[in-house]
């Protein structure tokens, strides 16, 4: 008799995004430009002068801003984010790249760079598509 218990599915949790793949989404950001104001070994990049994302290659890690300080906060606290070194309290968070999918991944870092954007002039959006 065989066991009626179905074999296990695989994990179909997908793959989180690689560095180069946050490079590549952050890069194709409307008015995004990456740069290393610190020093080599950390990409920062600004939307309007105004930092949206940084990471340092290696890392494992992204730092980026929430639209909501409070929702950041409640990432920090139930531990699905840390706080984002070197920045400010206000909404920053760093989230490590591989407990995220990238589905949510793109939408952290989408938030952040709608977030920064939309802080800016509105003579300085216009410029930016």
């Amino acid at each position: 008799m065989s066991d009626p218990t179905p074999d296990p599915t695989p994990d179909q949790t997908p793959a989180p995004m690689t560095e180069d793949q946050i490079l590549a989404f952050c890069d194709g950001l409307p008015g995004a430009a990456r740069s290393q104001p610190f020093g080599p070994g950390t990409d920062v990049w600004k939307v309007g002068d105004k930092i949206f994302a940084l990471m340092a290659p290696c890392s494992g890690r992204v730092s980026l801003k929430c639209a909501d300080p409070g929702f950041a906060e409640m990432l920090i606290s139930v531990g699905r984010a840390g706080k984002a070194p070197y920045l400010p309290r206000g909404g920053w968070i760093a989230l490590e790249t591989a407990r995220h999918d990238p589905e949510e991944m793109a939408h952290r870092l989408r938030e952040s760079y709608d977030t920064v954007r939309a802080s800016l002039p509105r003579r300085v959006q216009a410029t930016l598509d």
